[in-house]
């Protein structure tokens, strides 16, 4: 049976609330289609030991603060987790969990959304599925050859599970930098942190708060025709978040560049040296995960598909939200996501009073 409603949303992690949301307060019909089975979007996936970089006040959805965790400056994902499911909660958002959409297509004046409880014909479409589902794996040579154990971030849980083992963690990021520091301080584990180039850490007194100032100042700058101040990239890669600093200043973070292949038992350099590993961690990034969208044959260039704000240019009736800067400064994150979901439900709003 098909279903209708003026607006289907496809995600209910943070983006996906954040749009409903405002939806909720233009007195919209609308659905939230999630795939997974409990709320907390990919928070509720991530690693043991990782916290925000921002105090819970600067980590807030539109309309309610989170509240602060106990004993924490930088709350954990499970206190990320309660508050979102908090959230659901409190606005009524008619999320349906378990949810997966396999496919948007045009279908005459509407879209067609088909998922794998049924089918939906809406006026618009919001797609908020992140990037979580969709970890990247680069094609280093002899990565097939490699006898040991490879995951990725989205893999990882804790320390525990490399008690003895020699590890490899190649990535240079924020994931890369709290992994590493996790297993070095840990004890029981022998860590090699591998990086693409010389790790950049921000200042020990810059959070998340200065960097969505930064991202902001960054997205007026544009607006207004000046230069562009280089955003969050100008200010370094890796906030150094409480475990972080303090591997760092122990002599126990400290990056080798990337090596040149994997070996059967381990990673070998350009200069001939070779390190020995029983597993590698990959914190090489994600790619948005926007397979259902295909039907719509919109892709340009690096897999994005080209937008004005978060409206996609080849389908108007289709927002993108959440998935990084090209969807609006900030959008991945929790408090950057509120304004680009609200100028997209503005938009939507205007489109479905036509």
């Amino acid at each position: 049976m098909t279903q209708h409603a003026d607006v289907v949303v496809i995600g209910g992690g943070q983006a996906g609330l954040a749009a409903g949301y405002h939806l909720r307060r233009r007195a919209l019909d609308f659905v939230i289609l999630d795939a997974d089975s409990a709320p907390g979007g990919s928070w509720q996936h991530m690693w043991d030991s990782l916290h925000l970089f921002s105090p819970a006040e600067h980590s807030s959805l539109p309309g309610r603060l989170m509240p602060a965790q106990t004993g924490e400056t930088y709350p954990d994902a499970g206190h990320v987790v309660g508050y979102l499911a908090d959230y659901e909660k409190r606005y009524d958002l008619p999320v349906q969990h378990g949810t997966r959409v396999d496919a948007v297509r045009r279908d005459g004046d509407r879209l067609l959304v088909e998922a794998d409880t049924g089918t939906w014909r809406a006026r618009a479409v919001i797609s908020a599925t992140g990037t979580w589902s969709r970890p990247f794996l680069p094609a280093v040579p002899g990565r097939s050859v490699f006898t040991g154990r490879q995951l990725h971030t989205v893999n990882y849980r804790s320390p525990a599970h490399f008690a003895g083992q020699r590890v490899l963690v190649v990535g240079g990021g924020n994931s890369g930098a709290q992994i590493a520091a996790g297993l070095a301080l840990d004890g029981h584990v022998e860590v090699t942190w591998v990086t693409q180039r010389p790790p950049r850490f921000l200042a020990d007194d810059i959070d998340g708060r200065a960097l969505f100032d930064a991202a902001t100042a960054r997205r007026r700058a544009l607006e207004e025709g000046r230069d562009d101040t280089g955003g969050v990239a100008s200010l370094g890669d890796i906030v150094a978040v409480p475990p972080v600093r303090a591997a760092r200043d122990a002599g126990l973070l400290t990056a080798k560049p990337m090596f040149s292949r994997l070996t059967a038992d381990g990673a070998r350099w350009a200069d001939g040296s070779h390190t020995g590993a029983d597993a590698i961690v990959w914190c090489t990034g994600f790619r948005p995960a926007l397979a259902h969208l295909a039907p719509l044959n919109l892709r340009g260039a690096r897999g994005h598909i080209p937008t004005d704000g978060t409206r996609a240019l080849g389908e108007p009736r289709l927002h993108l939200l959440g998935y990084g800067d090209w969807t609006g400064p900030a959008s991945a994150t929790l408090i950057g996501v509120g304004r680009p979901a609200r100028d997209a439900v503005r938009e939507i709003a205007q489109l479905t009073a036509r």
